[in-house]
């Protein structure tokens, strides 16, 4: 079934979660999730980030998101992940998306909440929730391994984040405060106060980016402060791959299709603990 943003972050304020948001640009990774879901009970966010569009495009992915979520009796919003304009975030909607994120974290600070106000005047007229993103977080959403370390300078302000929701109506702020895209080459630090601060002056729940690598604590205490959906694709998609290319080196294997299913059932195990640490099964 398909639920709403607002309803999806409802439960996890209500049941004291976050909900997992799961990038799926290929169909073993959607297929795992949807199975992950099913297991877990608890709310799931699909999405298709527009810099997964080189892999697949969301006119490809993004019917069979819908069809698989639709036919589940498990909850799913299917969301557009870090869209860089409306015409890319109408395009999610055409194919039947009913969530957003807009980042315009890159722009100027005015031109950001113009552009994201926008976008969720365009959303409200269909019914639909909106993200959107304040402070700057390096790596992008393909994992590069070459990214750096968070850089405190690019931290989300409280009080920038206040006028940010006020002048945007967003129904999710994704926030800057410790995380990277991609892998981890150090330890992070989380700043928790800032995630505390963030909280309370913008009103609304936040969202943690480049939620992939981090310790179960780490889940918990950014949780614990306020943070109430965290995106995950890189260590899926790498539990994917692994799973694959032990398939593959057995002799005995000489069709793709053990090699998908084994894909499927890496990423499965990987997402599965994910939901399970966020919901609080694990």
């Amino acid at each position: 079934m398909i639920i709403g943003l607002g309803e999806a972050l409802a439960y996890g304020q209500q049941h004291g979660i976050a909900i997992a948001a799961v990038n799926t640009p290929f169909f073993e990774a959607l297929v795992a999730t949807i199975r992950a879901a099913e297991a877990t009970g608890v709310p799931v966010i699909l999405q298709h980030a527009q810099v997964h569009e080189g892999e697949m495009a969301i006119e490809d992915i993004g019917p069979a998101m819908v069809a698989l979520a639709r036919r589940s009796d498990s909850p799913f919003v299917l969301h557009v992940d870090h869209g860089e304009d409306l015409d890319y975030i109408e395009r999610g909607f055409a194919v039947g998306f009913n969530s957003a994120m807009i980042d315009g974290s890159r722009r100027p600070y005015e031109e950001n909440v113009a552009v994201t106000a926008n976008v969720v005047a365009r959303a409200r007229e269909l019914g639909f929730g909106v993200e959107g993103e304040l402070g700057v977080m390096t790596g992008n959403e393909n994992g590069d391994p070459s990214q750096g370390v968070a850089d405190a300078n690019l931290y989300t302000d409280p009080e920038q984040a206040r006028d940010f929701v006020a002048r945007t109506g967003v129904t999710a702020l994704a926030a800057s405060f410790g995380t990277v895209h991609g892998v981890y080459h150090r330890e992070p630090h989380i700043n928790y106060p800032l995630i505390d601060e963030l909280r309370a002056a913008s009103g609304v729940p936040l969202v943690m980016h480049g939620g992939s690598g981090l310790s179960a604590d780490e889940y918990r205490q950014s949780i614990a402060h306020g943070v109430r959906k965290i995106n995950y694709y890189t260590y899926a998609a790498k539990a994917a791959l692994d799973a694959a290319r032990a398939e593959a080196a057995k002799p005995e294997v000489i069709l793709f299709g053990k090699v998908a299913a084994a894909a499927t059932a890496g990423a499965q195990r990987d997402v599965t603990a994910f939901i399970r640490t966020l919901a609080g099964q694990a």
